[in-house]
């Protein structure tokens, strides 16, 4: 049991309003430069949409993330040799377009325009070439389904669905997906990088770019499936999220969950057995993939695995916080936060609170219907998102979703005690009270669990320099 200690986050969907709080303090830090114009560490698209950059999960395009071949792991875009021969155009890179060109004004236009009979016009011009241009796509661009109706037939997990039915205006429904890095325990962006620049962080598994290294050779931009490692154009290197790795390292949470209006976020430490990850990333069918991700997860509490942990030189500071993190009660404990898109085998490290929506249709209480099954949202999208098609799961988190939302309202507002809609679902009133404490009105120091970094002398701080996400 080789047990390592990873930063991770969970996002209650929820609770998600799609304000883009989180967008904007980590785009004005991290990507407020020249060739980063375009890049969202972090954004938040509509779904039902094929988001940003276009298509972004439909892996029979852009060919990210893993596969089984003759029962055997490989990256699905192909391994060194398939590499070397590409290695002067990528057929599996998206273009700047799918991101979109990112655009500006002529905004002196407005000033230094003379007396004119009608107000003076500006129009967008290219911050790459500084040529006017037609803007067609943005990151945002499906917002609040906007031009769903085209977009939307595109979208993946209306697999086994008729998305006809979904995307006219009576059953049409939407929820916000915000996505950044997943910062995963089996990274296919660090297994597609020639040059090795790409790599998983040993104290807290963040995983960076070094940028001295970095060629920019972009086959980590491919090989990510998730399209979180973007190329700057400027300065010839591949930039992604670092999750804000300075402040991690002081203990403070990152930006994204800092200032998040709906308080979404739950960022923690987790530890885990390296030594099954390969096991997991290969389970067959994707089905399975959720429950072997699971596994990898160590119980902090358990004395064997505390005692481990720390003669592996994990520091006691993080044994202790991952004794108290947030993400490890909802995913590992609790089972109410899913990986995003597991198929891609790379064992992603956020996850996701799958949203309740509206009851769709009324039905008379003689009929005997799930009322999961009456949800706006359909089940099978959910799991074509979380769990791999794998609806199973979706409706066990549902149930319980549902069942602690009936046992607090009876508690609140019908003044009884309803422990029945707990039993249905697996869960105790403790348990309830636990969950509730944690989802609706956790302060701060619940959220967001962030152990400080264990700094050796100052010759080690020295040498880690040029390990660093930016030179």
């Amino acid at each position: 049991m080789k047990i390592k200690a990873q930063m991770a986050m969970v996002l209650n969907l929820d609770k998600c309003i799609g304000c883009h709080t989180c967008s904007i303090p980590c785009k004005n830090v991290w990507t407020n430069r020249k060739g980063a114009e375009y890049m969202w560490f972090n954004n938040v698209e509509t779904k039902p949409g094929i988001g940003y950059p276009q298509k972004w999960e439909n892996q029979t395009i852009h060919n990210g993330g893993w596969t089984l071949k003759n029962g055997k792991l490989r990256l699905k875009a192909g391994e060194r040799l398939h590499k070397f021969a590409n290695i002067f155009h990528n057929p599996d890179l998206p273009t700047v377009e799918q991101y979109y060109e990112p655009w500006t004004y002529d905004y002196d236009k407005l000033i230094s325009s003379p007396n004119k009979r009608y107000q003076p016009s500006i129009r967008p011009k290219s911050q790459i070439t500084g040529d006017p241009i037609r803007i067609k796509w943005g990151p945002n661009w499906e917002d609040d389904l906007a031009g769903v109706s085209e977009t939307g037939i595109h979208d993946v997990n209306f697999a086994r669905l008729d998305h006809a039915v979904y995307l006219s205006f009576k059953h049409v429904f939407l929820f916000y997906l915000p996505r950044l890095c997943e910062h995963c325990l089996n990274p296919a962006c660090v297994a597609s990088c020639p040059s090795g620049a790409l790599y998983k962080r040993e104290e807290d598994g963040i995983v960076l770019v070094d940028q001295e290294r970095c060629r920019g050779w972009r086959y980590c931009v491919s090989g990510c499936p998730y399209k979180k490692v973007y190329f700057n154009w400027n300065t010839g290197r591949s930039e992604k999220c670092i999750f804000c790795y300075p402040r991690i390292e002081a203990g403070m949470p990152t930006l994204c969950a800092f200032s998040c209006v709906g308080r979404i976020r739950y960022v923690g430490v987790v530890l885990y057995d390296a030594d099954k990850i390969h096991a997991a990333a290969s389970s067959d069918p994707p089905a399975s993939l959720y429950r072997a991700h699971l596994d990898i997860l160590l119980d902090p509490d358990d004395p064997e695995v505390a005692r481990a942990a720390n003669a592996q030189g994990i520091s006691q500071n993080f044994i202790d916080a991952a004794r108290k993190s947030p993400v490890f009660k909802l995913a590992k404990t609790w089972e109410l936060a899913l990986p995003l898109h597991p198929e891609f085998r790379t064992l992603p490290m956020v996850w996701y609170i799958p949203p309740l929506s509206p009851i769709a249709e009324h039905v008379e209480p003689t009929e005997q219907v799930d009322a999961i099954d009456r949800l706006r949202i359909p089940v099978a999208y959910l799991a074509n998102l979380l769990t791999a098609g794998d609806e199973t799961q979706i409706r066990r988190v549902l149930k319980r979703l549902i069942a602690l939302r009936r046992y607090m309202r009876s508690i609140r507002v019908e003044n009884s005690l309803d422990e029945d809609v707990l039993q249905q679902a697996g869960l105790t009133p403790q348990t309830a009270r636990e969950m509730y404490q944690l989802l609706a009105i956790a302060k701060y120091e619940e959220r967001f669990v962030v152990p400080t970094r264990a700094v050796g002398d100052g010759m080690q701080t020295f040498r880690d320099q040029g390990a660093c996400g930016f030179s």
